[in-house]
């Protein structure tokens, strides 16, 4: 009996520790699945409230374009707008595109170069301290043609890549596809970025102005090559004050009377395309989407999206 008794407590014990196993398994795959689900619906709120952000970027930029002759950073849309409730948080900003240089003008649809923003780019490039023989690989990259300026390269020296490819031969259509472009990467993208653009001014434009009311005070110091640094600061202290409404207004500017005749083909005081970004996060759940706008009275035309 009391070999009985004991193999009965032993039979006891291993049932109860695997009972004890099954149960702490069973809370813990509870806790992964309520947890998971709990993360997917983080997630799903997160990416509408993003999406959300930008929509209503678009909304304000459009009342704005609508209502005046001109884009300033004076402007509302101009600084970052950050909300929060007990549901999550979000933070949108936007970045005037048309307030860079189009890198696309740099070449006329025929292939040849536009001198006047070929000119301003190896100006930039120069002033980044970044190696102006880009510019020839930038526009080798974008003309129809495949021969190889000084220091560009064509579909010739791609070919000869470890993971070979051509030569695009057409605009580049975004930001990031400079990548590809011989001499680039992210360090040069970095440093590019404030300054440059891929998307014009409009729909087929083949060259697009740059607004003197957002632009880089770098930027607008390489736009004509009588200008200098002590010019572009001049504009910037004159828009700090009051928005530039119309190109021929800047001759107003001291020291600009004759230098602001020469910019009237290349510059603009309302820009139309616009960089939006909005950040929304729900718990632990962070969604970032990043989209480019192009704005037009009323009406409004995504050129990119990307949601991380």
């Amino acid at each position: 009996m009391t070999g009985e008794r004991g193999f009965a407590l032993v039979i006891t014990l291993i049932v109860t520790a695997l009972l004890v196993v099954v149960t702490t398994e069973f809370i813990h795959d509870v806790f992964i699945e309520t947890s998971m689900v709990r993360g997917y619906q983080n997630a799903q709120q997160a990416s509408l409230l993003a999406e959300s952000g930008v929509q209503g970027g678009v909304k304000v930029l459009k009342m704005v374009l609508s209502a005046q002759e001109y884009t300033s950073l004076l402007d509302g849309w101009a600084a970052p707008q950050a909300f929060q409730d007990e549901r999550g948080s979000l933070q949108v900003s936007i970045v005037e595109e048309s307030g860079k240089l189009d890198i696309n003008s740099i070449v006329f649809p025929n292939g040849t170069l536009n001198e006047a923003y070929y000119g301003t780019a190896m100006r930039l490039l120069e002033k980044l301290r970044i190696p102006t023989n880009l510019c020839d690989a930038l526009a080798d990259w974008i003309d129809t043609d495949d021969s190889t300026r000084g220091g560009g390269a064509e579909t010739v020296f791609y070919q000869a890549l470890p993971t070979p490819y051509k030569a695009k031969n057409d605009a580049l259509e975004t930001y990031e596809e400079m990548r590809m472009v011989s001499g680039f990467d992210d360090t040069i993208l970095g440093k590019l970025h404030p300054f440059v653009t891929v998307y014009a001014e409009s729909k087929g434009s083949p060259y697009s102005k740059v607004n003197v009311n957002t632009a880089p005070v770098e930027l607008l110091a390489v736009l004509d090559e009588q200008m200098t640094d002590e010019l572009a600061g001049r504009i910037v202290e004159y828009r700090s004050q009051t928005p530039i409404n119309s190109p021929s207004e800047i001759t107003q500017i001291a020291g600009l009377e004759s230098i602001g005749i020469a910019l009237q083909g290349k510059i603009t005081t309302k820009g139309s395309v616009f960089r939006i970004q909005s950040r929304a996060q729900v718990g632990d759940t962070v969604r970032i989407i990043e989209a480019v706008v192009r704005v037009v009275g009323t009406e409004s035309t995504v050129l990119y999206w990307r949601e991380l």
